[in-house]
Order: C-alpha cells, then sequence, then structure tokens
C-alpha cells in the first residue's frame, strides 16, 4: 500500500505516538549539573560525587539499587532519600519526612534541632529508618516503598542527647540498637550504647549497656556507629576525633556487647580531604566493598565522598592503602564499582524551570510550611505568596518562609526570573544566600513605584541588624535577578530589566554556613505587615549554571 492510500486519522495518530514518545524521552532524560559531574566518563569517578551538603550519609544495597539518606537538621521536609544504580550518579527521590514534630515548635525556625545522622536498613521487605533528635529521642519510620510515603515516626527511645542510632537484626533473630550521646544535650560523648529491641523493632526492651568508651581508647568524640555483621564478628564503624580533624575506626567483637577491639582503618593521611567523618559500608552483588563519608567544607557544608574498601585479616581497609599499614586514605579520582553494567550520567537536580504541579525535591523550608508559601502550577510558574513578619523581627534568622536548596558547589551562577504583585508599601520579593551570615537582593514596593534593594545581615544569631548596602529604583516588577558565588564563598550580585544586559553591585558578600548545614541559595516573599492583604511573586524559573 502506498503512503497516500492510508487514511487521514493514520496520520495524526502517528503524529501523536512520535510527540508522546518525544516527551516521554524528555521526561526522562537525566539531569546533569553543569557545575559538578562525579562521573568522569570512561570508567572512573572524582570526589566529592555529590558536592553539596549530604550530611552524615548512610547507604544501603537493595537487589541492585542503591539508596542514601542524610541529616536534615530543621529543614523540612527532612531525610532526604537518593538512589542510584552505580553508586555514583544519584537522583533526589523523595524525603521520609513531611514535617517535623512537635509540629508547633517547629512551625518556626529552629536552627540546630531536628534530625541529626539518620539510618536506614532494609529487613524482610521494609526499609527502616532510625533517626535522632537530639531533644527528644530515636524516632523510627518505615515502608514498603522508599518513593511512597514512609509512616508515622515512633519513638522507639525518650531520651536527651541521644544521636546517630543504628540497628542490627541479628541471626537468632534478636534486634539490637546502638547509639553515641551529644555532649550538647545528654553532658557526655565519645562513648556507643548498645540496647535490646523487641523483635518489630519498635521499643527497647534491654538496658543501657556501655560497648565502647573512646575516652579510654584515644577515640575521643566517637559517633555515629554503624552495626553489622560479618563473619562472626559484630562490627561499628565509627569516626572519631572531630569533624574537621578525625579519622575513621572500626570496632570488632565475637560478642554484642563487647569487648570491642579498636583499629583506625582510614585517616586524611597526606590529602586535603579533612575529617573522613560518619559513613556506610556498601557491598556489590559480585562481593566490591564500598564505603561512604563526608568531608566538612564549612561554607559549603558537608559534601558526600565514595572510597574503596577491602577486608584484610577480617579488617576493613577505607581508601587507599600505599604503605601497606592497614590503615588507608581518601581517594581524589578512582575507578568506579563494578556493578555489571554502564549506567547514564546523573546529578541531582539543581534548577527549575516551575513547570510541574508540585514543588521540587530540592527546595527545602527552615521550618514546617504553611500551604499557601508555594503554590506549583501548570502555567509556566510557582506562586510564593508573601508571609507577614514575625512582630519581633530583626532578621532572616527567624523568617520561616524561605525557600531554599543546598548550594551545588564550590562555584555556581544561580539566575531567576520573577513577576512581583505586591499589597503594600515594604513588601519584597527576591534571592538570599542563607547562613549565619546572609545577604539578599529584592524587588520592593516603594511609594513610588519599585526599587532593588541589596542587603547584608552578619552574625545573625546574635540578632544584629540588616544593613541595607543600596537601594536603586527599577522602571517595572518584572525582573531578573543572579548571585554569582566563587572560590571561599565569595558572592557578587546583579540584576536585569530586558534578561541580557546584567549590571552587577559593587558590594561583595562572603556567604558563611548556617548551624550544622551549608550555606544555602533561595528566594523569600514577605510582608511588613502582621495582617491584612499578601501579595506574591511568580518565578518563572530558577537556573544554576558555571
Amino acid at each position: 500500500m502506498r503512503l497516500q492510500e492510508y487514511p487521514f486519522k493514520f496520520y495524526i495518530l502517528l503524529v501523536l505516538i512520535i510527540c508522546i514518545k518525544f516527551n516521554y524521552l524528555q521526561a526522562t532524560t537525566p539531569y546533569v549539573s553543569k557545575v559538578w559531574v562525579g562521573d568522569q566518563g570512561g570508567g572512573t569517578y572524582k570526589n566529592p560525587i555529590i558536592n553539596a551538603d549530604y550530611s552524615d550519609p548512610d547507604v544501603i544495597r537493595v537487589g541492585k539499587d542503591y539508596y542514601m539518606i542524610a541529616s536534615s537538621f530543621n529543614c523540612v521536609p527532612g531525610i532526604p532519600i537518593l538512589h542510584s544504580k552505580d553508586m555514583v550518579n544519584w537522583q533526589l527521590v523523595n524525603h521520609a519526612l513531611k514535617k517535623l514534630f512537635p509540629e508547633d515548635l517547629f512551625s518556626t525556625p529552629q536552627h540546630g534541632k531536628g534530625v541529626f545522622a539518620p539510618c536506614i536498613r532494609f529487613h524482610k521487605g521494609e526499609f527502616f529508618i532510625f533517626w535522632p533528635d537530639p531533644d527528644s529521642g530515636i524516632y523510627m519510620t518505615k515502608t514498603k516503598d522508599p518513593l511512597g510515603e514512609w509512616s508515622q515516626s515512633l519513638l522507639v527511645k525518650p531520651g536527651k542527647g541521644l544521636i546517630d542510632p543504628t540497628p542490627l537484626w541479628d541471626d537468632n533473630g534478636k534486634v539490637y540498637l546502638a547509639h553515641a550521646w551529644a555532649k550538647s544535650r545528654a553532658g557526655l560523648n565519645s562513648v556507643i550504647t548498645v540496647n535490646e529491641m523487641n523483635a518489630a523493632a519498635n521499643q527497647i526492651i534491654g538496658a543501657d549497656v556501655l560497648v565502647y568508651d573512646g575516652l579510654t581508647k584515644g577515640d575521643i568524640i566517637i559517633e555515629g556507629p554503624k552495626f553489622h555483621k560479618r563473619n562472626g564478628y559484630y562490627y561499628i564503624f565509627a569516626p572519631a576525633g572531630s569533624v574537621e580533624t578525625g579519622w575513621q575506626v572500626v570496632l570488632r567483637s565475637k560478642n554484642i556487647y563487647g569487648p570491642y577491639e579498636n583499629k583506625i582503618v582510614m585517616t586524611q593521611g597526606k590529602t586535603n580531604i579533612n575529617g573522613p567523618h560518619q559513613g556506610a559500608w556498601v557491598e556489590t552483588p559480585k562481593g566490591e566493598s564500598w564505603f561512604f563519608h563526608f568531608q566538612d567544607k564549612g561554607i559549603y557544608g558537608r559534601v558526600f565522598f565514595l572510597e574503596p574498601m577491602k577486608w584484610v585479616n577480617d579488617w576493613p581497609v577505607i581508601g587507599v592503602d600505599s604503605a601497606n599499614t592497614g590503615c588507608g586514605e581518601p581517594v581524589h579520582v578512582f575507578t568506579k564499582p563494578n556493578v555489571g553494567k554502564t549506567y547514564p550520567i546523573e546529578t541531582v537536580i539543581e534548577s527549575d524551570e516551575f513547570n510541574d504541579d508540585k514543588i521540587g525535591l530540592q527546595w527545602q523550608w527552615p521550618c514546617n510550611p504553611k500551604h499557601f508559601w508555594a503554590q506549583p502550577s501548570k502555567m509556566g510558574f510557582i506562586r510564593l505568596t508573601s508571609e507577614f513578619l514575625p512582630h519581633d523581627f530583626v532578621n532572616f534568622w527567624s523568617v520561616p518562609n524561605l525557600m531554599l536548596q543546598k548550594a551545588p558547589s564550590d562555584e555556581f551562577t544561580a539566575t531567576t526570573k520573577l513577576i512581583f504583585s505586591p499589597e503594600v508599601v515594604g513588601e519584597k520579593t527576591g534571592f538570599i544566600v542563607m547562613g549565619r551570615d546572609y545577604s539578599t537582593l529584592s524587588i520592593i514596593k516603594t511609594e513610588t513605584g519599585f526599587a532593588l534593594q541589596h542587603v547584608i545581615c552578619i552574625d545573625v544569631e546574635k540578632q544584629n541588624p540588616e544593613k541595607i548596602i543600596s537601594q536603586v529604583e527599577v522602571p517595572k516588577n518584572e525582573i531578573y535577578l543572579r548571585v554569582q558565588m566563587r572560590c571561599k564563598g565569595i558572592c557578587t550580585f546583579s540584576y536585569s530589566i530586558d534578561g541580557k544586559e546584567y549590571n552587577s553591585l559593587n558590594e561583595k558578600f562572603t556567604a558563611r554556613q548556617g548551624k550544622w548545614i551549608g550555606v544555602k541559595v533561595g528566594l523569600f516573599s514577605i510582608n511588613p505587615m502582621q495582617s491584612g492583604l499578601r501579595g506574591h511573586a511568580d518565578v518563572d524559573w530558577f537556573r544554576v549554571d558555571k
């Protein structure tokens, strides 16, 4: 049959199929960062594999899939969940906690509180996350689908200063929980405690048993334990010596309650990778061992590393041990894990076109959000509704409606386009680089129209007031805002009226990390009143580039 003889409806159907397939391919095309990619191609990777603040990482393998979680502190949604097929290319796929509780407490920013060092495990078809709030105790949440809804968290062990929990399902059917202690809350640290739990792993049934005292072994500030069992030995992987200057310790014993031998298995050595802190041991289906940890990079937070690992005489050696001492040091570049096939290069999403009907997973708030702060739409923008300033407002440390994401690398440029529709004089919206110091570039409603305002605030935790660096009139309410961050957190702000020519501001700003978290960048919209009409900003897009 010749083409001319096909009915007209056939061609319509063919076009529809092509369009659907094209859109599907577009939707499933992996996102690749323009500022940092861990996968180097050709079978190698570079560290950090994610150059962003994923503090206290824990990783498990289930079948051919790898799942990573991290601390989230007071940021909501909490406990990010990332997925990978090869341990190098990661995608942010979910959060385990949609809100923090008590809800009233976390309705305002509680910097430095919330979720510390969670642990993820898989047992009999269910995923478990044990996570600590050092002000209230250790919680557990679980699910059969890590990309779906997680159960309401249960308080497994109440208490102040309990941190870094890790469960172990033993061969004899018993379940145990190990954890460390926070000196800031409990008045002690450098020790590891083990309790027996019930079979459901949701209640402590045994007394506290001290299994290791790091102060007597030279392992000061030992914390972050991860429980494992191998070849008849119980192992506790635990960092010691602080996040800035510490080392990786492994404890082993034939008895769950000890006594435990200790061995230092990775240090900074001659590298510039300080700390190597926290961590997770993962084994591939082919039997390769790998280890994840973080490096504290100050301004940028705690970034995500992957290290080779091997077993020698029933002791792990992490990193590269060139001198055959039994203690390795971190790698900068290494051969990728052998997972049986090559997967596409992919990174955590940073840019956002705001075309979806859900808020992108990269965005977090400093507390439990109100539903109207950010309203996604299918019209190509997200609407940020202005929140009234707290009656005791001094600076943005107390402002709740900051839609923020992690700094994606040491150096990057973030640009956004928005249209501002305020209701009252003094209402403003714009960009923020947020930490213990912060800077904003915003469009503000004035008596005569609109102005661009640049603000810097130093030592915000001390309730220092903002300083207006500059303010210049702009002709309309549609504007492009940009921040360029360079080495050591040096930020340059600029703006554009037409999206083509950008005017740089003279005053530079040096970013600073937050409380237990790295610097964040994002958006806000605020109203100086305590009640009345609310304006809004429609944000067209937020793009991260070099």
